[in-house]
């Protein structure tokens, strides 16, 4: 019988770590915790004891022995099988080769954002940009802190968030810049939208009188491209 696609990365995770070397759950955590790939990985103890059932059930690990240490709690060890294995190199080779559309919350809020005031959207903005400063000082003081010549294979994917945070970074700043000085292109009507919400026509009224200004700006822009 065919074993269920995983989604998951922290399956991934557990995959991985014990192609190094059979581990109980609790070693799992405090191994990725130790190499701080929770920064990377949703991991929490109760999800990590899912993911290691799950992947158990699919014949992808097995338990290889029970433990006790003193009055501690039975600690069960499990290794990798070939299966497991086998679906490690080919997950983890697909996630490597093959680009996909992650959808980001922060994508589907630019999608929407014309919900909101122009000035409003603005300030909040200005108060993402601050946090993104933050968490770059964040990354560069995690990889300061790194011993020297620390092998970069190991901290791989600090360069990736922080190349995906200076590249946010710019964007952001760039459209902070546009709406500032209402370069960004429809800000009249996104602003005119919002007048139009506060006044005292009603909805329908609104949406036509916004409808036909629309109209006009497209045909203005067209009118522009033919000169």
């Amino acid at each position: 019988m065919a074993t269920p696609r995983l989604t998951n990365p922290l399956a991934l995770a557990v995959l991985v770590l014990l192609y190094e070397r059979p581990m109980h759950p609790y070693e799992m955590s405090t191994t990725l915790r130790e190499r701080r790939k929770e920064d990377s990985i949703k991991l929490n103890y109760g999800s990590l004891y899912s993911v290691v059932a799950s992947l158990q059930k699919s014949g992808l690990i097995e338990a290889r022995e029970t433990l006790r240490e003193g009055n501690r709690p039975e600690r069960t060890i499990y290794a990798i099988t070939e299966p497991g294995k086998a679906r490690m190199t080919d997950w983890l080779s697909e996630l490597v080769s093959v680009p996909k559309k992650e959808f980001t919350n922060f994508e589907a809020a630019l999608s929407l954002m014309g919900a909101l005031d122009p000035e409003e959207v603005l300030r909040l903005l200005e108060l993402r940009l601050s946090a993104l400063e933050m968490q770059r000082t964040a990354g560069e003081a995690v990889r300061a802190a790194a011993p020297p010549n620390f092998p970069r294979i190991f901290m791989i994917e600090y360069d990736f968030t922080s190349a995906l945070l200076d590249a946010e970074i710019a964007f952001v700043r760039s459209l902070v810049a546009d709406i500032r000085t209402h370069e960004l292109g429809g800000y009249r009507l996104w602003q005119r939208m919002h007048e139009l919400r506060a006044s005292d026509l009603s909805s329908e009224e609104a949406s036509a009188i916004l409808h036909e200004e629309f109209r006009e700006e497209l045909s203005w822009t067209e009118d522009r491209r033919t000169i």
